[in-house]
């Protein structure tokens, strides 16, 4: 394996702490965390006790309740730890929160909107969404139709929004509407909708394939008066905001495929070191131990390429095209290295009692949201000049 220097002894704190944290409050001794995959939410107050950990807004400056850490790397433990502990679904509702909303208030806030949002945010008293895509549109989002035009010192919102990450426990959901419905990019702002304003509907919770216990939903919007005050920067700029985010929004997709497919190689490497077949380890055999080799090698150079991503990151220098392709490259291979160690777990890796088994079903959506991977491709190749 390759040693990582990625992390100095602060980080390794970090880690040590966020550890114990997943063991005492998400993983717990009575199958907690089964319970809430069959639920399919986590308690709100699991966010809190986040908060409290110093686990939520980790970059919120102080003065507002952070610990004011812009440093990539606290996100990525965060990441990395949920996926070994076998707890995705709980990790991908804290980094949604951390690595793709939070940007938005911390880059576009005016300073009364910081007051008002970020202490909430990073005490996890705020649980935020971001809702971009609608049904039918995909990865096109110029033409979205959900609308907010302007009526006094109001926007009406009408609209409805799908695959939304959070989208029943938001209390601050970021919503991309179209303010000038001439203009497809230009045309975008953000505004943010909190829980209760009226007209602000749940429509449903979605049952997915896997992330059971990622609360994902439809939201609608019917006529909701959103003050003015709650558009984030300018209005007609919400598609650069979108763009601008996207790099990081990638990386922490990219580097939580890398943790899961690690997570996946430790339990098969333990599985396979005690299952016995024929009189001998499974693992003992060469057609397990090549799969295992050729893991094992295309882990540790995923994870290689992610470290020196959030290095880039964190100097402000990652570029989009190094970003797509970390997304792709590691979302593909999350898949192919999860459905071998099924395999070699045999008719066990089938079942949900195994960790294995999740990590199968959780894997799935990695090449579809952030971008489809096909859409990373083609962000690469146009940046070859094709």
């Amino acid at each position: 394996m390759v040693q990582r220097t990625l992390f100095q002894d602060v980080h390794d704190d970090f880690r040590a702490s966020f550890r114990t944290f997943l063991a005492r409050e998400v993983v717990g001794d009575e199958g907690r965390y089964g319970q809430w995959e069959r639920e399919g939410i986590v308690p709100r107050e699991v966010y809190a006790k986040a908060g409290a950990g110093g686990f939520l807004g980790i970059s919120v400056p102080e003065r507002y309740g952070g610990a004011g850490a812009s440093d990539f790397r606290f996100n990525l433990i965060v990441g990395e730890e949920t996926q070994l502990a076998g707890v995705g679904s709980f990790g991908l509702g804290v980094t949604l929160q951390n690595d793709i909303c939070l940007p938005y208030f911390e880059r576009y806030c005016s300073e009364r909107q910081r007051e008002r949002w970020l202490p909430g945010i990073a005490s996890g008293e705020l649980i935020t969404a971001i809702a971009m895509t609608e049904p039918g549109i995909g990865s096109d989002l110029a033409a979205m139709s959900t609308s907010a035009r302007r009526d006094g010192d109001h926007y009406l919102l009408d609209g409805a929004k799908t695959f939304i990450t959070n989208g029943i426990n938001a209390d601050l959901v970021i919503v991309a509407a179209k303010t000038d419905p001439r203009e497809r990019h230009r045309g975008i702002s953000l505004v943010v909708v909190e829980r209760g304003m009226e007209g602000f509907a749940r429509s449903r919770k979605l049952q997915k394939i896997g992330q059971h216990a990622q609360d994902t939903a439809e939201l609608a919007f019917d006529g909701v008066h959103v003050p003015l005050d709650n558009l984030l920067g300018d209005e007609g700029e919400g598609f650069v905001y979108l763009v601008s985010n996207l790099p990081q929004e990638r990386l922490s997709i990219a580097a939580s495929a890398v943790a899961a497919a690690e997570a996946a190689l430790v339990w098969t490497l333990d599985y396979v070191r005690e299952r016995r077949a024929f009189g001998q380890p499974i693992g003992s055999f060469q057609s397990s131990r090549f799969a295992l080799a050729e893991a094992r090698t295309e882990v540790d150079i995923a994870r290689t390429y992610i470290d020196r991503c959030v290095v880039e990151l964190n100097a402000g220098t990652l570029t989009a095209e190094d970003a797509a392709m970390a997304k792709w490259w590691c979302t593909d291979l999350q898949g192919r290295v999860i459905d071998r160690c099924v395999q070699l777990h045999g008719g066990y890796g089938y079942m949900l009692e195994y960790p294995i088994a999740r990590a199968y079903a959780d894997a799935r959506v990695t090449r579809i949201y952030g971008g489809a991977n096909e859409i990373m491709k083609e962000i690469i190749g146009r940046s070859l000049g094709l």
